[in-house]
């Protein structure tokens, strides 16, 4: 049995925002479009001892601001599925992935990967984005400045007080458009079914996604699907983190409670 107190702070992409050294299982988390691992620093901080939370950093933001973004979204999620695939810090835990807007269809293409590479997440949690097969095109990255400030305000994606101050939202504006332009052009390709179970879960205000599109989660895998529809919009979460947050431990406490892997003791 590895040490769980040495493990790194990083996996590759995935950040350890507050580590849980005696973790049984944990949680993938994939941020929305223009967000970042950071965003995820609460969600980390409220985990209990058992469950750790791990939040994926894009290329381009943060502590990664000098990669390169792959030219589509696949791209992403092949280099994120490899680092969890090619690790060096022990055993694999029982793994729950979750993704909300953009970052549900990262979190799919990723659970694809790891799928086919032997090593299926224990569950798939997605929120705030149709079905792969109905993702939306759209033209919003290549509108200008203006039209997409717009657009972050109309769908609540950055705070205020970013999208009020000019020099910072400039900084930002770059980051947003690559990730617009990375949903904007996804379409799903032919290969890996999931098999795993598929939790679904969006705002019943918001207009990026509608009960249909939510629907058509069940066509990606052979698994059960459920859907779970809060009060509020695109970002429901801000209001539902601590609801968001139990559902996901517990799906990871299921997992942890089948799983054959040698568990260390608590504190």
């Amino acid at each position: 049995m590895f040490d769980a107190v040495s493990r790194d702070r990083h996996i590759g992409a995935f950040r350890r925002l507050t580590p849980r050294p005696y973790a049984r299982a944990r949680v993938l988390l994939f941020p929305h479009g223009g967000g970042s691992a950071s965003y995820y620093r609460a969600w980390a901080a409220a985990a209990p001892w058992d469950v750790e939370f791990l939040a994926a950093q894009y290329p381009g933001r943060e502590d990664r601001y000098s990669d390169p973004v792959p030219a589509k979204l696949q791209g992403v999620a092949a280099a994120l599925a490899a680092d969890l695939t090619d690790r060096a810090d022990g055993p694999p835990l029982p793994t729950v992935l979750f993704g909300h807007s953009m970052g549900a269809v990262v979190a799919y293409e990723t659970a694809r990967r790891l799928t086919a590479a032997g090593e299926p997440p224990t569950a798939l949690v997605v929120s705030g984005h149709p079905a792969p097969q109905l993702t939306r095109p759209g033209r919003v990255h290549l509108g200008s400045d203006e039209e997409l400030i717009e657009e972050l305000r109309r769908t609540e994606a950055t705070h205020r007080d970013i999208l009020d101050n000019a020099a910072l939202i400039q900084a930002f504006l770059p980051i947003i458009r690559g990730d617009y332009r990375l949903s904007e052009t996804y379409r799903p390709a032919p290969g890996t079914r999931l098999s795993t179970p598929v939790t679904v879960l969006y705002g019943d205000r918001d207009p990026e996604i509608h009960a249909w599109e939510a629907e058509g989660w069940r066509e990606v895998t052979d698994g059960a699907c459920e859907l779970r529809t809060f009060e509020g919009g695109h970002f429901y979460l801000e209001e539902h983190r601590d609801a968001v947050v139990d559902l996901l431990t517990t799906r990871a406490r299921k997992a942890s409670e089948t799983s054959a892997i040698s568990w260390p003791s608590a504190p």
